[in-house]
Protein backbone atom coordinates (compact mmCIF):
# COMPACT_ATOMS: atom_id res chain seq x y z
CA UNK A 1 0.00 0.00 0.00
CA UNK A 2 1.59 3.33 -0.59
CA UNK A 3 2.58 5.48 2.04
CA UNK A 4 0.08 8.19 3.22
CA UNK A 5 0.96 12.11 3.39
CA UNK A 6 0.99 13.82 6.75
CA UNK A 7 0.93 17.27 7.21
CA UNK A 8 0.67 19.20 9.89
CA UNK A 9 -0.40 22.66 10.34
CA UNK A 10 1.53 23.74 13.76
CA UNK A 11 4.28 25.80 13.74
CA UNK A 12 6.73 22.97 15.10
CA UNK A 13 8.93 19.85 14.66
CA UNK A 14 9.80 18.37 17.80
CA UNK A 15 7.27 15.62 19.11
CA UNK A 16 4.96 16.66 22.09
CA UNK A 17 1.48 15.67 23.47
CA UNK A 18 -0.01 19.09 23.91
CA UNK A 19 -1.55 19.62 27.22
CA UNK A 20 -5.17 20.54 25.54
CA UNK A 21 -5.15 16.25 24.60
CA UNK A 22 -4.27 15.28 27.97
CA UNK A 23 -6.49 17.17 29.78
CA UNK A 24 -9.84 17.48 27.28
CA UNK A 25 -9.10 14.44 25.32
CA UNK A 26 -7.22 11.93 26.35
CA UNK A 27 -9.09 10.46 29.18
CA UNK A 28 -12.35 10.02 27.83
CA UNK A 29 -11.04 8.03 24.82
CA UNK A 30 -10.10 4.39 24.06
CA UNK A 31 -6.55 3.48 25.13
CA UNK A 32 -5.89 2.25 21.96
CA UNK A 33 -7.89 5.35 20.27
CA UNK A 34 -4.72 7.23 22.34
CA UNK A 35 -1.81 4.84 21.31
CA UNK A 36 -2.84 5.58 17.21
CA UNK A 37 -2.66 9.13 17.72
CA UNK A 38 0.49 9.27 19.80
CA UNK A 39 1.82 6.78 17.20
CA UNK A 40 0.40 9.67 14.57
CA UNK A 41 2.81 12.39 16.52
CA UNK A 42 5.78 10.18 16.64
CA UNK A 43 5.74 9.60 12.85
CA UNK A 44 4.88 13.53 11.78
CA UNK A 45 7.89 14.42 13.80
CA UNK A 46 10.16 11.66 12.48
CA UNK A 47 11.67 12.51 8.79
CA UNK A 48 12.97 8.70 8.96
CA UNK A 49 9.39 7.05 9.37
CA UNK A 50 6.40 6.31 7.39
CA UNK A 51 2.85 5.80 8.28
CA UNK A 52 0.75 3.22 6.78
CA UNK A 53 -2.47 1.30 7.78
CA UNK A 54 -0.88 -1.71 7.13
CA UNK A 55 2.21 -0.47 9.25
CA UNK A 56 0.10 0.58 12.49
CA UNK A 57 -1.71 -2.09 12.17
CA UNK A 58 1.27 -4.94 12.13
CA UNK A 59 3.02 -2.46 15.33
CA UNK A 60 0.06 -2.41 17.74
CA UNK A 61 -1.13 -5.85 16.14
CA UNK A 62 -4.56 -4.81 14.93
CA UNK A 63 -6.58 -4.71 11.64
CA UNK A 64 -6.19 -2.41 9.23
CA UNK A 65 -10.26 -1.67 10.04
CA UNK A 66 -9.31 -1.18 13.62
CA UNK A 67 -6.59 1.73 12.61
CA UNK A 68 -9.02 3.27 10.79
CA UNK A 69 -11.25 2.96 13.60
CA UNK A 70 -9.58 4.99 15.95
CA UNK A 71 -8.58 7.84 13.07
CA UNK A 72 -12.37 8.35 12.50
CA UNK A 73 -12.88 8.86 16.35
CA UNK A 74 -10.18 11.23 16.21
CA UNK A 75 -11.46 12.93 12.94
CA UNK A 76 -14.68 13.10 14.78
CA UNK A 77 -13.22 14.65 17.78
CA UNK A 78 -11.87 17.55 15.39
CA UNK A 79 -8.36 16.20 15.85
CA UNK A 80 -7.72 14.98 12.95
CA UNK A 81 -8.58 15.91 9.17
CA UNK A 82 -8.45 12.75 6.84
CA UNK A 83 -8.09 13.05 3.08
CA UNK A 84 -8.68 11.00 0.03
CA UNK A 85 -7.81 10.32 -3.53
CA UNK A 86 -10.53 9.80 -5.88
CA UNK A 87 -10.38 6.54 -5.14
CA UNK A 88 -12.11 6.86 -1.72
CA UNK A 89 -8.74 5.54 -0.15
CA UNK A 90 -7.20 7.33 2.91
CA UNK A 91 -4.05 9.53 1.24
CA UNK A 92 -3.38 12.28 3.63
CA UNK A 93 -3.93 13.04 7.42
CA UNK A 94 -3.36 16.69 8.55
CA UNK A 95 -3.47 17.56 12.59
CA UNK A 96 -5.89 20.21 13.45
CA UNK A 97 -4.43 21.90 16.81
CA UNK A 98 -6.45 21.16 20.08
CA UNK A 99 -6.93 24.25 21.28
CA UNK A 100 -8.67 25.33 18.19
CA UNK A 101 -11.09 22.50 18.76
CA UNK A 102 -14.89 22.68 19.32
CA UNK A 103 -14.70 18.92 19.86
CA UNK A 104 -15.56 18.46 23.21
CA UNK A 105 -18.72 20.24 23.09
CA UNK A 106 -19.74 17.36 20.48
CA UNK A 107 -21.17 14.38 20.56
CA UNK A 108 -20.28 11.31 22.77
CA UNK A 109 -17.56 8.92 22.22
CA UNK A 110 -19.68 5.88 23.91
CA UNK A 111 -20.08 4.02 20.38
CA UNK A 112 -16.52 4.56 18.92
CA UNK A 113 -14.45 4.06 21.87
CA UNK A 114 -16.53 0.38 22.60
CA UNK A 115 -15.69 -0.13 19.18
CA UNK A 116 -12.60 -0.74 19.38
CA UNK A 117 -11.50 -3.74 21.46
CA UNK A 118 -13.80 -3.27 23.77
CA UNK A 119 -12.18 -2.56 26.99
CA UNK A 120 -10.27 0.96 28.55
CA UNK A 121 -6.84 0.47 29.21
CA UNK A 122 -7.60 2.33 32.56
CA UNK A 123 -8.55 0.88 35.68
CA UNK A 124 -11.64 2.73 37.21
CA UNK A 125 -12.03 3.02 40.88
CA UNK A 126 -15.33 3.53 41.57
CA UNK A 127 -19.02 2.73 41.41
CA UNK A 128 -19.85 6.37 40.38
CA UNK A 129 -17.54 4.92 37.16
CA UNK A 130 -19.68 1.94 36.28
CA UNK A 131 -22.33 3.80 36.93
CA UNK A 132 -20.95 6.10 33.79
CA UNK A 133 -20.06 2.91 31.86
CA UNK A 134 -23.75 1.76 31.81
CA UNK A 135 -25.13 4.87 31.10
CA UNK A 136 -23.53 5.01 27.83
CA UNK A 137 -25.39 2.13 27.03
CA UNK A 138 -28.60 2.60 28.44
CA UNK A 139 -28.55 5.75 27.26
CA UNK A 140 -28.68 4.14 23.47
CA UNK A 141 -31.07 1.87 24.31
CA UNK A 142 -35.12 2.49 23.35
CA UNK A 143 -37.67 3.69 25.51
CA UNK A 144 -39.40 6.96 26.59
CA UNK A 145 -36.31 8.53 28.11
CA UNK A 146 -33.91 7.26 25.33
CA UNK A 147 -34.06 10.04 22.77
CA UNK A 148 -31.17 12.04 23.37
CA UNK A 149 -31.84 15.91 21.88
CA UNK A 150 -29.31 17.01 19.17
CA UNK A 151 -26.80 19.16 20.55
CA UNK A 152 -26.25 23.15 20.05
CA UNK A 153 -22.95 24.72 19.76
CA UNK A 154 -24.15 28.40 21.14
CA UNK A 155 -23.45 31.66 19.61
CA UNK A 156 -21.78 34.45 21.61
CA UNK A 157 -24.44 36.38 21.53
CA UNK A 158 -26.72 33.14 22.93
CA UNK A 159 -24.02 32.55 25.63
CA UNK A 160 -24.00 36.60 27.21
CA UNK A 161 -27.22 35.75 27.16
CA UNK A 162 -27.18 32.26 29.21
CA UNK A 163 -24.79 33.92 31.66
CA UNK A 164 -27.07 37.00 32.52
CA UNK A 165 -29.37 34.79 34.00
CA UNK A 166 -28.62 35.16 38.08
CA UNK A 167 -28.81 30.90 38.41
CA UNK A 168 -26.93 29.84 35.16
CA UNK A 169 -24.36 33.03 36.51
CA UNK A 170 -23.59 31.21 39.94
CA UNK A 171 -23.36 27.95 38.18
CA UNK A 172 -20.71 28.26 36.14
CA UNK A 173 -18.68 30.12 39.14
CA UNK A 174 -19.30 27.48 41.03
CA UNK A 175 -18.09 24.89 38.63
CA UNK A 176 -14.69 26.72 38.22
CA UNK A 177 -14.75 26.73 41.98
CA UNK A 178 -15.10 22.67 42.15
CA UNK A 179 -12.59 21.98 38.94
CA UNK A 180 -10.36 24.39 40.15
CA UNK A 181 -9.76 26.36 36.75
CA UNK A 182 -11.14 28.96 34.77
CA UNK A 183 -13.91 27.51 32.16
CA UNK A 184 -13.19 27.26 28.24
CA UNK A 185 -15.97 27.79 25.60
CA UNK A 186 -16.80 23.43 25.63
CA UNK A 187 -16.95 23.53 29.00
CA UNK A 188 -19.42 26.50 29.04
CA UNK A 189 -21.25 24.69 26.30
CA UNK A 190 -21.60 21.20 27.79
CA UNK A 191 -22.94 22.72 30.96
CA UNK A 192 -25.52 24.24 29.26
CA UNK A 193 -26.64 21.32 27.42
CA UNK A 194 -27.33 19.65 30.51
CA UNK A 195 -29.28 22.89 31.72
CA UNK A 196 -30.94 23.82 28.65
CA UNK A 197 -31.40 20.69 26.33
CA UNK A 198 -31.85 17.80 29.09
CA UNK A 199 -33.52 20.34 31.24
CA UNK A 200 -31.85 19.98 34.28
CA UNK A 201 -32.33 22.06 37.29
CA UNK A 202 -29.15 24.11 38.40
CA UNK A 203 -29.42 22.31 41.32
CA UNK A 204 -29.31 18.93 39.87
CA UNK A 205 -26.24 19.72 37.50
CA UNK A 206 -24.43 21.46 41.02
CA UNK A 207 -25.06 17.75 42.48
CA UNK A 208 -23.94 15.92 39.05
CA UNK A 209 -20.45 17.58 39.06
CA UNK A 210 -20.54 17.19 43.31
CA UNK A 211 -20.86 13.11 42.95
CA UNK A 212 -18.50 13.01 39.77
CA UNK A 213 -15.59 14.80 41.44
CA UNK A 214 -16.50 13.13 44.93
CA UNK A 215 -15.55 9.38 42.50
CA UNK A 216 -12.14 11.31 41.28
CA UNK A 217 -13.49 12.06 37.97
CA UNK A 218 -13.13 15.96 37.06
CA UNK A 219 -13.65 15.85 33.16
CA UNK A 220 -16.27 17.37 31.83
CA UNK A 221 -16.54 14.49 29.34
CA UNK A 222 -17.23 11.63 31.78
CA UNK A 223 -19.91 14.01 33.41
CA UNK A 224 -21.28 14.37 30.29
CA UNK A 225 -21.62 10.13 30.29
CA UNK A 226 -23.25 10.78 33.80
CA UNK A 227 -25.38 13.20 32.91
CA UNK A 228 -26.84 11.31 29.58
CA UNK A 229 -27.49 8.03 32.07
CA UNK A 230 -29.81 9.93 34.04
CA UNK A 231 -31.46 11.48 31.03
CA UNK A 232 -32.11 8.07 29.88
CA UNK A 233 -33.12 7.21 33.06
CA UNK A 234 -35.48 9.79 33.59
CA UNK A 235 -33.89 11.53 36.44
CA UNK A 236 -34.97 14.92 37.07
CA UNK A 237 -34.22 15.71 40.37
CA UNK A 238 -31.04 15.39 43.04
CA UNK A 239 -33.24 13.17 45.03
CA UNK A 240 -33.82 10.81 42.27
CA UNK A 241 -29.56 10.89 41.44
CA UNK A 242 -28.69 9.73 44.74
CA UNK A 243 -31.03 6.88 44.87
CA UNK A 244 -30.34 5.77 41.58
CA UNK A 245 -26.64 6.01 42.17
CA UNK A 246 -26.74 4.32 45.31
CA UNK A 247 -28.74 1.42 43.73
CA UNK A 248 -26.44 1.15 40.99
CA UNK A 249 -23.33 0.99 43.37
CA UNK A 250 -25.06 -1.23 46.09
CA UNK A 251 -25.81 -3.60 42.68
CA UNK A 252 -22.02 -4.08 41.62
CA UNK A 253 -20.89 -4.64 45.48
CA UNK A 254 -23.44 -7.38 46.07
CA UNK A 255 -22.31 -9.47 42.57
CA UNK A 256 -18.37 -8.68 43.65
CA UNK A 257 -19.80 -10.31 47.28
CA UNK A 258 -20.96 -12.94 46.08
CA UNK A 259 -18.83 -13.87 43.59
CA UNK A 260 -15.93 -13.50 46.07
CA UNK A 261 -13.86 -10.77 43.89
CA UNK A 262 -12.22 -8.07 46.73
CA UNK A 263 -8.43 -6.11 46.24
CA UNK A 264 -9.69 -5.39 42.76
CA UNK A 265 -12.37 -3.58 40.99
CA UNK A 266 -14.67 -4.53 38.28
CA UNK A 267 -13.77 -3.71 34.92
CA UNK A 268 -16.19 -2.09 31.88
CA UNK A 269 -16.43 -5.60 30.60
CA UNK A 270 -17.61 -7.12 33.77
CA UNK A 271 -19.64 -4.12 34.40
CA UNK A 272 -21.68 -4.24 30.85
CA UNK A 273 -22.47 -7.92 32.50
CA UNK A 274 -24.15 -6.82 35.42
CA UNK A 275 -26.17 -3.86 33.31
CA UNK A 276 -27.32 -6.34 30.75
CA UNK A 277 -29.01 -8.46 33.90
CA UNK A 278 -29.97 -5.58 35.43
CA UNK A 279 -31.57 -3.34 32.56
CA UNK A 280 -32.06 -5.31 29.70
CA UNK A 281 -33.64 -8.73 31.84
CA UNK A 282 -34.83 -6.82 34.53
CA UNK A 283 -33.79 -9.16 37.20
CA UNK A 284 -33.81 -8.19 40.51
CA UNK A 285 -30.28 -8.20 42.93
CA UNK A 286 -31.69 -11.28 44.93
CA UNK A 287 -31.65 -13.32 41.41
CA UNK A 288 -28.30 -11.76 40.49
CA UNK A 289 -27.19 -13.05 43.61
CA UNK A 290 -28.58 -16.68 43.40
CA UNK A 291 -26.66 -17.11 40.08
CA UNK A 292 -23.57 -15.90 41.49
CA UNK A 293 -23.43 -18.13 44.17
CA UNK A 294 -24.42 -20.92 41.64
CA UNK A 295 -21.11 -19.96 39.37
CA UNK A 296 -19.01 -19.98 42.66
CA UNK A 297 -20.76 -23.67 43.49
CA UNK A 298 -20.20 -25.04 40.10
CA UNK A 299 -16.74 -23.42 38.96
CA UNK A 300 -15.23 -22.30 42.27
CA UNK A 301 -14.18 -18.73 40.85
CA UNK A 302 -15.60 -16.10 39.51
CA UNK A 303 -17.27 -16.21 36.03
CA UNK A 304 -19.03 -13.51 34.71
CA UNK A 305 -19.35 -15.46 31.56
CA UNK A 306 -20.83 -18.41 33.85
CA UNK A 307 -23.26 -16.41 35.37
CA UNK A 308 -24.57 -14.96 32.42
CA UNK A 309 -25.27 -18.37 30.98
CA UNK A 310 -27.48 -19.22 34.15
CA UNK A 311 -29.23 -15.79 33.84
CA UNK A 312 -29.91 -15.92 29.97
CA UNK A 313 -31.53 -19.33 30.71
CA UNK A 314 -33.62 -17.89 33.42
CA UNK A 315 -34.61 -14.82 31.13
CA UNK A 316 -35.73 -17.02 28.57
CA UNK A 317 -37.70 -19.21 30.85
CA UNK A 318 -39.55 -15.84 32.13
CA UNK A 319 -38.07 -15.96 35.50
CA UNK A 320 -39.35 -12.95 37.14
CA UNK A 321 -38.84 -13.48 41.15
CA UNK A 322 -36.87 -15.63 43.26
CA UNK A 323 -39.53 -18.33 43.98
CA UNK A 324 -39.57 -18.75 39.91
CA UNK A 325 -36.08 -20.56 40.18
CA UNK A 326 -37.20 -23.60 42.31
CA UNK A 327 -40.18 -23.99 39.30
CA UNK A 328 -37.60 -23.73 36.87
CA UNK A 329 -35.13 -26.46 38.33
CA UNK A 330 -38.01 -28.96 39.16
CA UNK A 331 -38.73 -28.60 35.65
CA UNK A 332 -35.18 -29.51 34.61
CA UNK A 333 -35.17 -32.39 37.06
CA UNK A 334 -38.45 -33.40 35.81
CA UNK A 335 -37.05 -33.48 31.95
CA UNK A 336 -33.97 -34.97 32.86
CA UNK A 337 -33.95 -39.12 31.98
CA UNK A 338 -33.09 -41.65 34.91
CA UNK A 339 -30.72 -43.77 35.25
CA UNK A 340 -33.11 -46.78 35.41
CA UNK A 341 -34.55 -45.36 32.18
CA UNK A 342 -31.30 -45.43 30.32
CA UNK A 343 -30.44 -48.78 31.67
CA UNK A 344 -33.57 -49.90 30.23
CA UNK A 345 -32.98 -48.63 26.95
CA UNK A 346 -29.68 -49.81 26.87
CA UNK A 347 -30.72 -53.41 27.83
CA UNK A 348 -33.04 -53.48 24.86
CA UNK A 349 -30.58 -53.30 22.88
CA UNK A 350 -29.90 -57.05 20.99
CA UNK A 351 -26.16 -56.24 20.53
CA UNK A 352 -26.05 -55.79 24.45
CA UNK A 353 -24.54 -58.81 26.52
CA UNK A 354 -23.17 -56.61 29.37
CA UNK A 355 -23.67 -54.54 31.95
CA UNK A 356 -23.75 -50.79 30.88
CA UNK A 357 -21.84 -47.71 32.34
CA UNK A 358 -23.70 -44.98 33.18
CA UNK A 359 -22.21 -41.51 33.13
CA UNK A 360 -23.37 -38.19 34.81
CA UNK A 361 -21.83 -35.75 32.19
CA UNK A 362 -22.82 -32.75 34.12
CA UNK A 363 -20.69 -34.15 37.16
CA UNK A 364 -17.72 -34.93 34.49
CA UNK A 365 -17.98 -32.11 33.14
CA UNK A 366 -17.83 -30.41 36.41
CA UNK A 367 -15.01 -32.18 37.51
CA UNK A 368 -12.75 -31.59 34.69
CA UNK A 369 -13.74 -27.91 35.19
CA UNK A 370 -12.77 -28.57 38.81
CA UNK A 371 -9.12 -30.08 37.61
CA UNK A 372 -8.79 -26.64 35.16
Amino acid sequence: MAGITLHNSRDTSATYVPNQFIDNYMTAANGEYVKIYLYLLRCMNSPDRNFSLSGAADKFEHTEKDVQRALKYWEKMKLLELEYDKDKKLSGIRFLDAADSSAGSGTSDTAESSAGNGTSDTAHSSAGNDYAKAADSSAGSSGAGSQQPARVSYTAAQLAAFQEKNDVSELLFVTEHYLKRPLTPTDINTILFWYDQLAFSTDLIEYLIEYCIGKGHTSLRYMDKVALGWQAEGITTVEQAKRASASFGQLHFSVMRALGISGRNLVPAETAYIDKWHKEFGFSSDIIGEACRRTIAAVHQPSFEYTDRILTRWHKQEVKKLSDIAGVDAQFQKAKPSAAAQNRAASGNRFNNFSQRTYDYDKLEQQLLNQR
